[in-house]
């Protein structure tokens, strides 16, 4: 898996975004930017009898890929760290947003903002919190459930491992990404 960095010392686990979704990502909000500022130059020409039609759509979603482009931008700073995940029994999560033990969890997912079209990792805990923790849609949904799924999940309570099993297809992982959970004895 390309998106975690792993540190011997201490069993921390650095969560980064994987190399081919920051290529994913900066093709479609440059490449939609750019798209438009094609359009709006070729409209203005007026060589075409389509030059309305194109200054109009460049012009419509000019804003909105430069909308999506200001929100991905933190995501793009190199080496960012999105997330730290520290195993063992006091396992935890951690983020700019603060510190979750695993055992505190209640139930985690991925969740897509409607605001901005980020994906989030939302956590709700016990004590009725919610984290969210931006992933700048840096880290794709199957590497999201192998990451949960291999180091988290151990050390989750019995009703949140209840919770987790309902969420994760265990067989389509197999099949995409080869990969099958391991019972482990903790």
């Amino acid at each position: 898996m390309s998106f975690i960095r792993r540190k011997k010392i201490d069993e921390s686990i650095k969560i980064k975004g994987s190399k081919f979704m920051y290529g994913w990502m900066a093709t479609f909000v440059l490449g939609g930017l750019l798209g438009c500022l094609f359009l709006i130059v070729e409209g203005f020409s007026y060589e075409s009898n389509y030059s309305l039609i194109y200054l109009s759509g460049g012009i419509i979603f000019f804003p909105i890929f430069l909308y999506l482009t200001l929100w991905s931008l933190p995501g793009f700073i190199p080496g960012k760290i999105l997330l730290t995940i520290d195993q063992g029994e006091n396992g935890t999560i951690k983020s700019k947003k603060g510190t979750v033990y695993f055992k505190n969890i209640r139930n985690i997912d991925l969740v897509r903002n409607p605001f901005n079209l980020i994906n989030d990792v939302t956590i709700e805990t016990f004590d009725n919190k919610v984290i969210k923790i931006r992933t700048y849609n840096l880290i794709d949904d199957l590497a999201y459930q192998m990451m949960v799924d291999k180091y988290i999940y151990p050390y989750m309570t019995d009703d949140s491992k209840k919770v987790w099993d309902r969420k994760v297809d265990l067989v389509k992982l197999k099949e995409i990404a080869k990969y099958e959970r391991v019972e482990q004895k903790i």
